[in-house]
């Protein structure tokens, strides 16, 4: 986990479908953070089913089976 102000934070799933050009990060603390995808230019040049293909690491990280980057929670909120 990822501690964030004084908390623990981690990730427990993406989606892509709730608003245009954004994915929702959903928090293990019951969270959901919106972050534009044109924040993150390797996400954003992934097709449409390419970005529902991701993995969640160590519930902190996420990558793409498409892509060899790895993101991370502090990624998400840019700490």
């Amino acid at each position: 986990m990822c501690k964030y102000k004084d908390t623990d934070l981690g990730i427990k799933k993406l989606d892509f479908g709730q608003k245009r050009s954004m994915m929702a990060v959903y928090l293990t603390d019951g969270r959901v953070v919106l972050v534009p995808v044109s924040m993150f230019p390797d996400i954003k040049s992934l097709s449409r089913k390419q970005r529902e293909d991701w993995m969640v690491l160590d519930d902190q990280d996420f990558t793409f089976e498409a892509d060899s980057r790895i993101y991370s929670v502090k990624d998400v909120l840019k700490v």
